[in-house]
Order: C-alpha cells, then sequence, then structure tokens
C-alpha cells in the first residue's frame, strides 16, 4: 500500500490541477460569452446583404441570353480539378476532440479528391502543424502548370483567431476571388465548427466558391454533436452561467426577407447590374469571416465543456485518493494498537 505522505501529495497535486481547470473552464465561459455575442451580432449584416443580392438577382440578367453562361466569373461551374480548401482550428489544444474531429473531416474531405491538385490554406497553430507533416509547402500552381496533382500547403494563418477582424478574412477572400476569377482554381470548400449554441454544432465542409444560390450554403460533409455531448457542454453551460440557447431572431429575419421578396422597384444610386458585381465578393467576403467568428466560438465552448469534465475528473480522484489514504491511516492505526497489545501481552 502506497505510503500516506505519497498519497497526501498526490491529493494536493491534484486539487492545485482542479484549480486550474476550474479557472480556464471559467475563462473560457467568458470567451464564450464575447465570441457569442460577435458570431450573432455579424449576422443582420449578412442577412441584409443576402437579402440585397437576392432583390439584385431579380431585377439584372446574371446569364448571357446569348451563351447561357453566367456573366459574374464566381458564378461560373467548371469542371473540378483544382481544389482549394481552407482548414479552420484553434491555435491551442485543451479543447477535448474540437481540433481533432476538424482535422479528421479535412482527411476525408482530401481522401474523396483524390486524383484532384488540392491546395490548402491553414487558420491555426494545430491545423498548421498537424497537416505539414503530411504535405509540403508551395506556391499557388498556375493555370497552364503541368505537374501531376497533389496536395500542397500555399498559406497559412496562426494567431489571427486572437481577435477575428473582418479585414482578414476579406484579404483572404480578394486572394481567392482573384484566383477563381482567373481559372486558377475550380472551386474553394470551408472546414470549421458552425455555432448555433452551446448545445446546437456541426462540423461542416461547405462550399464557398462557385456561388450556387445566394443565402443557400451548399454543404458535403455535416457532424452532429452527439446526445452525450450535448448533455456535457449543457451540464458545463448550466455551471459556468453560459445560455444554452441562441436568442429568438426569427421576427426580425423575416422582416429582413421582406426586402429581397417586396414587389418594390427600388432605386439604386449605381445601376443594379453595377452593385450585383461589387457585391458578389462581399458575399464570399461574408461567408469566411461568418465560418471563422463561428470556429473561435465553438473553440471556446469547446474547451469549457473539457475543463468542466477534467475538473469533475479531478474531483472524483481527489475523494478516490482520500478514501485510499483513510484506509491506509486506519490500517496503520490498526497495526499500532496490535502491536502494543501484543507487547502487553508478552509482560
Amino acid at each position: 500500500m502506497a505510503n500516506i505522505l505519497d498519497i497526501r501529495r498526490r491529493i494536493r497535486s491534484v486539487t492545485n490541477t482542479r484549480q486550474i481547470t476550474k479557472a480556464m473552464k471559467m475563462v473560457s465561459a467568458a470567451k464564450l460569452r464575447r465570441a457569442q455575442d460577435r458570431a450573432m451580432s455579424a449576422r443582420p449584416y449578412a442577412q441584409m446583404l443576402i437579402n440585397v443580392l437576392k432583390s439584385l438577382v431579380s431585377r439584372v440578367e446574371i446569364n448571357d441570353p446569348e451563351t447561357g453562361q453566367p456573366k459574374h466569373p464566381l458564378l461560373a461551374q467548371r469542371p473540378e480539378q483544382n481544389v482549394l480548401l481552407i482548414v479552420v482550428t484553434g491555435d491551442k489544444g485543451l479543447a477535448g476532440a474540437f481540433n481533432t474531429n476538424i482535422l479528421k473531416a479535412a482527411s476525408r474531405f482530401i481522401e474523396s479528391k483524390s486524383g484532384k491538385n488540392i491546395e490548402i490554406e491553414t487558420i491555426g497553430r494545430k491545423s498548421r502543424d498537424f497537416l505539414k507533416r503530411r504535405y509540403r509547402m508551395a506556391d499557388p500552381r498556375p493555370v497552364d502548370s503541368t505537374e501531376n496533382p497533389e496536395t500542397t500547403i500555399i498559406g497559412e494563418l496562426v494567431g489571427g483567431l486572437n481577435k477575428v477582424e473582418f479585414s482578414m478574412a476579406a484579404a483572404l477572400a480578394e486572394r481567392i476571388i482573384d484566383r477563381y476569377s482567373k481559372e486558377e482554381i475550380d472551386s474553394v470548400y470551408l472546414v470549421y465548427n458552425e455555432f448555433k449554441s452551446v448545445i446546437a454544432q456541426r462540423l461542416i465542409v461547405e462550399r464557398v466558391l462557385p456561388i450556387e444560390e445566394i443565402g443557400e450554403a451548399t454543404v458535403l460533409q455535416a457532424q452532429e454533436m452527439t446526445e452525450k455531448e450535448r448533455e456535457r457542454a449543457g451540464e458545463a453551460a448550466k455551471q459556468a452561467g453560459v445560455g444554452m440557447r441562441p436568442p429568438d431572431t426569427r421576427e426580425i429575419d423575416a422582416a429582413a426577407a421582406k426586402f429581397a421578396t417586396a414587389p418594390v422597384d427600388y432605386l439604386y444610386e449605381q445601376s443594379p447590374e453595377e452593385l450585383f458585381r461589387s457585391l458578389l465578393p462581399k458575399y464570399v467576403s461574408i461567408q469566411i469571416f461568418h465560418g471563422l467568428l463561428e470556429s473561435v466560438a465553438a473553440e471556446h465552448a469547446a474547451r469549457m465543456t473539457a475543463m468542466d469534465s477534467a475538473t469533475n475528473n479531478a474531483t472524483d480522484m481527489i475523494d478516490s485518493l482520500t478514501l485510499v489514504m483513510n484506509r491506509a491511516r486506519q490500517a496503520k492505526i490498526t497495526k499500532e494498537i496490535i502491536e502494543i497489545v501484543s507487547g502487553a501481552a508478552a509482560q
């Protein structure tokens, strides 16, 4: 049986660990509230942009009447040979299976596109470190390249998720749009965690380009939370005082949607065609910005849940070690009593 002093040292060590995990859970809960507010506050702007674009679609010819091809290059669809994949993970660990699940989804997607040239943009230290061990860094492939198809990493962003800015998403979207317009890439996909609430999240692979239908996400893969994961997340959120349900915005969304469906001939300062051409790239930027914001919120929710589980496990371990220590102390006392009684009887 272990020494009582060793058991006490281990209890003290686990107690210190529990204090750290409890503090990390509360920090993640506070960051989750801010990230959730940022994600929610960006939605009305995105929804209104979608409504304006839908309104413009009903007023302009988006396809060439002679050839039937889309006038805007971001609407053009062509056979996939050069694919760009954007993988969004966190910069830090201690978030349970959050980063692992994203990397598994990215690996499955790459396997499903075997035989095609795949270029990867990594966002977050975890995706960069994982994918760099498997694929080489390379410059973006030119249009007239005759090299054999392969999977390469063409860009990385580390530390940007600490404070997500729209300018960061806009710069990435600008590079992507430029390459898509020049037909250097044929499609763009985004892997991230979609966040609706603490208990309503899903890991998705979403097609960003080409744009098939404005306002409708094209999801290729989706992985919902299991019932057990929802229960754990709900318990952690309840203890941390974080709301588990998203705010009800149905009335606001319905009022905003009337802009696109109202039978009114709006007067635009520019021509509808020019406005449509300039707003469509912003729609791509909003999609990427939306993915970054929701991924940050999902990461904090996953870390809060993981630290809550670690705190509970530490509490269970302390209880178990305390029981072992009490038994060892009782055995020691009993042994001393027996020795005293035996010595007295020998006299």
